[in-house]
């Protein structure tokens, strides 16, 4: 049966298997690119934005195999809609590659309501942005803490520390106007120094807005008081007066000088003081 190999030369016979060899691994490399499909390449379809769904329909009818890798909640994006996928679009891919999908939560997850009463707007804004919750409407109440947090409010109602809310809800704050709600009598500064206005008013809780000289002045804070504004009074007719009304937080301005004003105490008889109404 082997008569014909055994009567050729070995040379021959040699070369004969080298190149039933070479044959035997041509053929096996053809065959595998054809099982694989090694040169079968895809760009991948954008999803994102789609629904979920819709998107895994799509990649398979591609020919791609789809996996949810992970899911998030953002508020402004549909149910069940694709945020990312990886690869991304119109990336160059084998046939049959994953394509992994991240999708929008159908459900927003609850958050415990923090207690923001005390913060500074910018804080309270930079702390509700961390929880995934946002900022709402902004309203002012009479407080000297200007632009402090005073009250926290969903869907217009009080909302307590602790409380459950869903993520991506907008909280609604009540801050201090700056402004005290007690209406207290003008202070009378004329003859005071600045440094004793001061003091003074920092008992009332009133600043001093501008200090306006007459001449020039080397120390401010020795300097007199010669005017004010506003007023301690208001004069409505003669002899009647009517005392005029700051309230804690609001700023006064001054005109000062190097001496010291004469005040007018002569009057024996105080006129009469009409109460504001």
């Amino acid at each position: 049966m082997f008569k014909f190999i055994t009567e050729k030369p070995f040379w021959v016979n040699l070369v004969a298997a080298i190149g039933m060899v070479i044959i035997l691994f041509l053929l096996f490399f053809s065959a595998l690119g054809v099982i694989t499909r090694h040169s079968s390449l895809e760009k991948v379809p954008s999803v994102v934005g789609k629904n979920a769904d819709e998107a895994t329909k799509l990649l398979e009818d591609g020919g791609f195999e789809v996996t949810v890798q992970d899911s998030v909640y953002i508020d402004t994006a549909a149910p069940l809609t694709v945020i990312r996928q990886s690869p991304e679009a119109d990336a160059t891919v084998k046939i049959h590659r994953t394509i992994y999908l991240t999708i929008n939560r159908a459900v927003a997850p609850q958050i415990d309501m923090p207690d923001l009463r005390g913060f500074s707007f910018k804080s309270a804004q930079l702390y509700l942005q961390s929880l995934g919750l946002r900022v709402g409407d902004t309203s002012y109440t009479p407080d000297i803490a200007l632009n402090a947090v005073k009250e926290q409010l969903l869907n217009g109602k009080p909302v307590d520390p602790g409380t459950k809310v869903n993520m991506g809800s907008a909280i609604s704050l009540v801050l201090g106007s700056g402004v005290g709600e007690a209406e207290l009598n003008v202070p009378d500064l004329v003859g005071m120094t600045v440094s004793e206005a001061r003091l003074y008013l920092s008992n009332k809780n009133i600043n001093i807005n501008t200090i306006l000289a007459n001449e020039s002045i080397s120390d401010t804070a020795s300097a007199y008081i010669v005017k004010q504004s506003p007023l301690p009074f208001s004069t409505l007719g003669p002899g009647q007066i009517v005392a005029n009304k700051i309230r804690p937080g609001q700023l006064m301005d001054i005109w000062i000088g190097t001496t010291r004003p004469e005040i007018d105490t002569s009057n024996a008889v105080q006129p009469e003081l009409v109460p504001n109404q």
